[in-house]
């Protein structure tokens, strides 16, 4: 249910793969984005997106209840995503909602396709967001945005989180494409020279 193409160029294309669930996350699912983000030592750029309608409802529901919002998958997968040298691009297919956030907030870049919404539902479900999540949401958009999401349980149409600097670029048409598009400078570069200036950033 996680896809993986890693192509010439260096380019990773990484595929949540459960349109059938709206692409929520059971534990094995979040296991195998842990390792496979843990494991990109040799990718140039890596592109995070998804099959169907949506990119992620977050966790699997019925997981939820077991314990999987508890999870310290999330904070690992995220945080080895903020750690990775190479360039990432959270290429959403659609609706983005819940844990799903924390590797979206992670990425070094985020685009959408039209129509989409950003939501983190943690009040109304009665579940803390991932430790590192608040923060880099606050930092993207702002503290009193951050609320409106985290406190407020706002559901944000992209074309408005744009304005916000959550979402960096709504793209018609192949989102897959733009990303390829967006990462096409850093495979040109040598690993190192790319590396070094993702770090120059921050």
């Amino acid at each position: 249910m996680i896809d993986l193409v890693k192509e010439e160029t260096g380019l990773w294309i990484v595929t949540i793969n459960r349109p059938d669930k709206a692409n929520s996350l059971t534990a094995d699912m979040l296991e195998r984005l842990c390792e496979i983000v843990e494991s990109a030592r040799e990718a140039r750029a890596l592109v995070l997106t998804g099959t169907g309608k949506v990119f992620s409802a977050g966790a699997d529901l019925d997981a939820a209840r077991a314990g999987l919002a508890l999870s310290p998958l999330w904070e690992r997968l995220s945080g080895a995503l903020a750690r990775l040298d190479a360039v990432t691009i959270c290429a959403l297919n659609g609706t983005v909602a819940g844990g799903a956030m924390g590797m979206f907030l992670a990425c070094d870049m985020r685009i959408s396709g039209p129509g989409a919404k950003v939501f983190y539902p943690v009040m109304k479900l009665g579940f803390l967001p991932q430790p590192s999540d608040p923060k880099r949401l606050a930092a993207l958009v702002g503290a009193s945005r951050a609320k409106m999401i985290l406190v407020a349980g706002q559901k944000v149409p992209v074309e408005e989180a744009v304005q916000w600097g959550l979402i960096d670029r709504v793209v018609e048409g192949d989102v897959l494409a733009a990303a390829r598009d967006l990462a096409a400078d850093s495979l040109g570069a040598t690993p190192e020279h790319a590396a070094a200036i993702l770090r120059m950033i921050g």
